[in-house]
Order: C-alpha cells, then sequence, then structure tokens
C-alpha cells in the first residue's frame, strides 16, 4: 500500500468542475500528512486543456482516447481499476455526482476497497483515513474507519473550499493508453432539459421552498417574498416531483448547483442531495420548526419559525 491519495477528475464540456477542485485541495493536505503524493486521474477525449487546470496535484494520470469523449462507467471502471490495482493509494476521492458514484461503486466492487459515501469530511488518524458520512437524510454524521486502513470516499460537493484546490503549478504527466472496453455501454447523446422560465444558477437572491410549505396555495407568499427580495423562488426536490413548479427550479443533486448571494432556505429538512446543490452560497438563512434539521448544520443564520409566519413578516418589512 502506497501513502498517495487519488483523485478522480470529473469534467464536463471542456471544464474541470468544482468538487474536483475541492477534493484536490484536500488531497493535497492529507499527501502533505502521510508523505505520499495527490495524484489526478483524468480520463476524456483531448485532456491536456484539463490537465493545465490540474496544478494543485503532484501528479497527474492521463488517459486520452476518444472512447473517453462522454462519460461511461464501464468504459471509466476499465481504466480505473488497473490504476488503483497498480498504485494501491491509501485513499481515492471521487465527487458524490451521478457519475462519480457510478463510478465509485464498480471500482470498489472490482477492487475489494470499501466505499464510504455521502462524505462531508475526510481526516487521518494514525495515518489511516477517518471519513465523516451523512446518514439518514443528512440527521446523522457517522465516522467511518476503512477495516485494512484504505478505500474508496465519495464526498459531497462544498464540503471543502474550491480554492484550495486551484494553486498553479505543472506536476508531471504520466500519459496511460486507452483500456481494452467490451463495448456492450455506448455513449448515445446527451440530452439537456428545456429552458426554464428562470435560470436559478444565475440569480443572486433564491428563496427557496420544501414540503414545509404545507399547501401549493402556499406559494404565492413565498413568491411575494422573492418579488420583495429581488430573486426568485427555487424549490427541492419533493415539490418538483409533485409538479408545483418546473424541474428547472429544482435545487439539489438531482436538479441544479446554485451560488446565490443570498439562500434563503424555508421548510427544507436539508437532505444530503439537497445541500449538494446550495453549499456554496455565499449567506445561507434556514428556517424550519424542526430544530434538529440538518440544513441548520450549513446555515449561517436559523429561524426555528414556522416559514409562513416568516414569510409574512419578511415581506411586510421590506414593503416598508
Amino acid at each position: 500500500m502506497s501513502d498517495d491519495i487519488l483523485v478522480l477528475v470529473e469534467h464536463r464540456a471542456g471544464t474541470v468542475l468544482d468538487p474536483t477542485f475541492e477534493l484536490l485541495g484536500r488531497a493535497r493536505a492529507l499527501a502533505a500528512e502521510t508523505g505520499g503524493q495527490a495524484i489526478a486521474v483524468v480520463l476524456g477525449s483531448g485532456v491536456d486543456p484539463l490537465v493545465a487546470t490540474l496544478g494543485a496535484a503532484d501528479r497527474v494520470i492521463a488517459v486520452d482516447d476518444p472512447a473517453f469523449a462522454e462519460f461511461s462507467p464501464s468504459s471509466y471502471q476499465a481504466a480505473l481499476v488497473p490504476i488503483v490495482r497498480d498504485r494501491s493509494p491509501r485513499l481515492v476521492l471521487v465527487a458524490n455526482t451521478g457519475p462519480g458514484m457510478d463510478v465509485a461503486s464498480g471500482l470498489s466492487a472490482a477492487t475489494g476497497l470499501a466505499l464510504a459515501a455521502y462524505a462531508t469530511g475526510v481526516a487521518l488518524e494514525g495515518g489511516a483515513p477517518v471519513v465523516t458520512c451523512q446518514l439518514y437524510a443528512g440527521k446523522i454524521d457517522a465516522r467511518v474507519r476503512f477495516a485494512d486502513g484504505r478505500g474508496i470516499a465519495t464526498v459531497v460537493a462544498g464540503s471543502f473550499p474550491v480554492e484550495s484546490g486551484m494553486a498553479a503549478g505543472s506536476p508531471p504527466v504520466e500519459r496511460l493508453g486507452p483500456p481494452a472496453t467490451d463495448g456492450r455501454i455506448r455513449f448515445k447523446a446527451l440530452l439537456a432539459p428545456e429552458a426554464g422560465d428562470v435560470d436559478i444558477t444565475r440569480e443572486t437572491v433564491l428563496v427557496s421552498v420544501g414540503r414545509g410549505v404545507g399547501e401549493q396555495e402556499n406559494l404565492e407568499l413565498v413568491e411575494e417574498l422573492a418579488t420583495a427580495l429581488g430573486g426568485a423562488v427555487s424549490v427541492s426536490r419533493p415539490l418538483a416531483d409533485a409538479g408545483w413548479l418546473p424541474r428547472s427550479r429544482q435545487v439539489g443533486k438531482s436538479g441544479l448547483k446554485v451560488k446565490p448571494r443570498l439562500y434563503l432556505a424555508l421548510g427544507i429538512s436539508g437532505a444530503p442531495e439537497h445541500l449538494e446543490g446550495m453549499r456554496g452560497a455565499d449567506l445561507i438563512i434556514a428556517v424550519n420548526t424542526d430544530p434538529r434539521a440538518p440544513i441548520f448544520s450549513v446555515a449561517h443564520y436559523g429561524a426555528v419559525a414556522d416559514l409562513l409566519d416568516v414569510a409574512q413578516a419578511l415581506t411586510r418589512r421590506l414593503a416598508g
């Protein structure tokens, strides 16, 4: 077993995604403790522009082939399994996204490495990784140790500073040939959702509402507050599933990731899937009747109160 920390680089449309930089920064800190290296693994077609942004890594392993032009779990696994087996890293860090969890679970099954999912913290104790994971919709934090001292962790976006993994540098690049794949799974097309009436990813103020709103007609109060604040209304997944607002308004892992200046969460408990989509907001204010709601763990300010009372009071105050 080596003391290295491997990070799987996630990218889309020629851009490395923020969760990768979070993981690179954390990997670099962990590698400084283990005495190993923070190694970024990037799979793609025409990866040199991606490699140029990975200056925080001590080393980059690149597999550059048209087969990786689009994400395919079977192709990724075929490339990653021999890399992990040959390097035998102390820890493999993967973003807790749809593609990331797909890859991590397959990699765990193929290599026998234990997998800790929905991680919000990764540290070393006695040289061994200890991963903090969210359980039961984020209501419990579990500290996970790997029996043999090494494993895989999928980390929720927003757990570490993005800037920590954006250092300048020119790490050495090890280029590997493409692996043989069975070709049973092939990429066909990427279907983008229909454009919505509001692009919540561009809003500076979001008033986000969850099941705590009660009835659909209560959304009118939330809309009035959002208008008074000069922002827009977004929702958690249950309300999007119910069709109360378009899917384009949904915040979370299966919705959109947002980074407004103000995120006002009304009646949202704060499941990991939702937190993943809004942790990057500059200011988070949460209102919930449950004082133990996980949303309070990421909120800068919170109120244990009825969201309708708060929405009405704020709207009146803003109206003068």
